[in-house]
């Protein structure tokens, strides 16, 4: 039995899911979230084999709340479900660290095929977003010159620490920590912290 745990900030998306999942012989919901923040709270606690996530979520987003989970409990895996396809999306969310990247929109047999197929170690893109992943990968790649202290900074993101927790490390104020992260984000093309360490990884800068 697949262990699955579903977290959605929308009441009616997060009931449905649990009828369809739960309808599966093979798959069992152990249990439900709203928030990013309770998803990690809840793999932690329960462990599950796959967490079925929305990305844009009060608080905590999938995608950052998908770092915590792999780093807090590495044999639970992710599967972001969401309307979102943007570049920025789907790279934040796969650089994450999530296994599968699927759409709400998807017939629910791909649904439940994503889940197994996660599960059993495989990686579950709904085919729009490998035709991204596939166009990024070709794409030339500009060069990027970031500053020695927005790679400082940027390091510490990528090991989960908060704006104030790596000024703490590195003897900034927390606007000043902001102000490196504002500047280094036109410069990686990234709108949000978790893309800004994805887009540095990619280009081989941390």
């Amino acid at each position: 039995m697949i262990r699955v745990v579903i977290v959605d900030d929308h009441p009616i998306v997060r009931a449905g899911l649990v009828g369809l999942v739960d309808a599966a012989d093979d798959l069992e919901v152990v249990g439900t979230g709203a928030t990013g923040l309770e998803a990690v709270s809840l793999a932690q606690a329960l462990t599950p084999d796959v967490v079925l996530m929305d990305l844009r979520m009060p608080g905590l987003d999938g995608d950052e709340a998908t770092a915590r989970i792999l780093t807090a409990v590495p044999t639970t895996r992710v599967v972001i479900l969401t309307t979102y396809e943007t570049d920025d999306a789907i790279l934040a969310a796969i650089g994450a660290g999530a296994s599968g990247y699927l759409l709400k929109a998807a017939p629910e047999a791909e649904l439940l095929a994503g889940i197994r197929a996660v599960a059993a170690g495989e990686v579950a893109l709904a085919p729009s977003v490998s035709r991204v992943l596939v166009r990024r990968a070709s794409a030339p790649t500009p060069a990027v010159v970031l500053t020695p202290r927005e790679l400082d900074v940027l390091r510490l993101v990528a090991e989960g620490l908060s704006n104030r927790e790596i000024g703490e490390r590195l003897h900034l104020g927390e606007a000043t920590v902001k102000s490196h992260l504002l500047t280094a984000f036109p410069k990686l093309d990234a709108k949000s912290r978790t893309g800004a360490v994805t887009r540095a990884r990619d280009l081989g800068l941390l």
